[in-house]
């Protein structure tokens, strides 16, 4: 069931947010041809740390569906019990967002598209509000000590700013 839930989030939300909203820039354009072609590179990693990353969820026995809307637990799941800190995680604590992020970014230059480039940099925009403004918050009150060291030992994003 937990999985079903997962295979559903990723439906309704990055599916969503990472490719149907990108798609409604392009208006049935086709991809450009030649080198805009390496777009598929960021495409496919970003799907791919997502996918990672959602097994690493499930696999602590949660979905990575946010805490605030858990009336929709039972359609969705919701966090794990545990803090996970493996995989992806040891680099930054945000991989899923990244990762979607770094996939719309592809989309951009497969479609050469100002469009959805402007919308990836609000998306990541909005992404590190939602952590700054209500994950980070939830998680130092929910787990603690252990997820304060946690910030200390793990960026928030890919790098940390000095």
């Amino acid at each position: 069931m937990l999985w079903l839930r997962g295979v559903l989030f990723t439906m309704l939300v990055p599916c969503v947010v990472g490719w149907y909203i990108p798609h409604l820039y392009v208006e049935g354009r086709g991809l450009k041809g030649g080198f805009w072609q390496i777009g598929w590179i960021a495409v496919v990693i970003g799907a791919a740390v997502y996918v990672v990353c959602l097994f690493d969820f499930l696999l602590a026995g949660g979905t990575p569906m946010i805490f605030f809307a858990r009336p929709l637990r039972f359609a969705l799941g919701e966090e794990p019990a545990k803090l996970v800190r493996n995989g992806l995680y040891r680099v930054t604590r945000n991989p899923m967002y990244a990762g979607v992020v770094m996939a719309v970014f592809g989309q951009a230059i497969l479609y050469g598209s100002g469009g959805i480039a402007q919308y990836g940099v609000f998306l990541w925009l909005m992404f590190h509000l939602v952590v700054i403004v209500l994950e980070e918050p939830h998680l130092r009150a929910e787990r603690g000590e252990a997820y304060k060291e946690y910030c200390r030992q793990v960026p928030r994003w890919l790098f940390r700013w000095r």
